[in-house]
């Protein structure tokens, strides 16, 4: 029985509590992405004259003293790039360090870890000034190659069910997931069963075994494109001929609620059953991709100390 508080049930509270944490932290995030835009679009714009100019001709330019690696901005742009790397490689000390894990929720940090993950790149080419040589240029691409691999690892993440604390369900809770979900959509009288099979069709667990892992991320990757379609169809089958010029052929939500918490569950079924037939090779897979994707990082790490020490000895600042 819930514990009243102020006239308002505690599991109540507790819900609203989280939706806004949630709420804030995804503002946070955008606000983020926002302000990374902003400032990567002002580079891009007052730098084109120059990043336009051949090597030879950036000399001759007025923004060669502030755009050059060395520049006044350049230098800065690389001092900040750092900066944000350092900051990167706190989200794997998150499980080494006690006092750091404690701190926020392991996908907050995901999602700051991806936003910084582009734009530290992005200023290291502003900083570069689109010139890649020598052992910097070695540097960039190996950065190059970690950030291409981390799109890879993040999209893996998203495939294994997780709990609110990002912390991997069990088998038997993924299952109950599944026929709780199962359950409601068998009782729901608004979809006919046929319109909802397209949707929740899904590759068995032992074809995905025998499959190539290109193979299983270029399936995932189509059930993830072909999935709004396949709800704007089951959304279509309802709504009259108004009603889908409205919602854009059944691609935005309709006025129906409970055709659209149908919906919902079945959009949640659909991802829960494709992550559970991809489940067995997608954590093999992202088993693997941090054997990768480790050394890489590591590899980078030690080639920025490298030019940090070499700018530092040249003098550069």
């Amino acid at each position: 029985m819930a514990t009243w508080t102020t006239g308002i049930p505690t599991p109540r509270r507790e819900t609203a509590r989280r939706d806004t944490e949630e709420l804030l932290h995804r503002l946070r995030v955008w606000a983020a992405i926002l302000v990374a835009l902003a400032f990567v679009t002002w580079l891009a714009v007052h730098g084109f004259d120059y990043y336009r100019l051949d090597l030879d001709q950036r000399v001759e330019s007025s923004l060669h003293q502030s755009l050059r690696p060395s520049g006044t901005i350049g230098l800065r742009l690389g001092m900040l790039a750092v900066a944000l790397f350092m900051v990167i490689f706190l989200y794997p000390l998150r499980k080494r360090w006690r006092w750091l894990g404690s701190i926020g929720k392991t996908k907050h940090w995901l999602d700051y870890h991806s936003v910084i993950g582009i734009t530290a790149p992005v200023l290291i080419t502003f900083h570069a000034a689109f010139k890649f040589g020598g052992l910097a240029g070695w540097a960039y691409w190996i950065m190059v190659a970690v950030a291409l691999s981390g799109f890879v690892g993040r999209y893996l993440y998203t495939q294994i069910p997780r709990s609110l604390h990002a912390t991997e369900l069990t088998a038997g809770e993924i299952e109950a997931q599944n026929r709780a979900l199962s359950a409601e959509l068998e009782q729901q009288q608004v979809v006919s069963q046929e319109h909802l099979s397209a949707l929740l069709s899904m590759p068995s667990a032992q074809d995905v075994r025998r499959m190539p892992v290109l193979k299983i991320l270029w399936t995932l990757l189509v059930l993830d494109m072909q999935r709004p379609l396949l709800v704007s169809r089951l959304r279509r089958s309802v709504l009259s001929g108004s009603e889908g010029v409205t919602t854009l052929g059944g691609l935005l939500p309709s006025h129906h609620r409970d055709l659209e918490a149908v919906i919902g569950n079945a959009r949640r079924q659909a991802r829960l059953r494709s992550k559970i037939a991809y489940l067995d090779r997608v954590r093999q897979m992202f088993h693997l991709w941090h054997v990768i994707h480790r050394p890489f990082s590591v590899s980078f790490a030690a080639l920025i100390l490298v030019h940090i020490g070499v700018v530092l000895m040249l003098g550069y600042f």
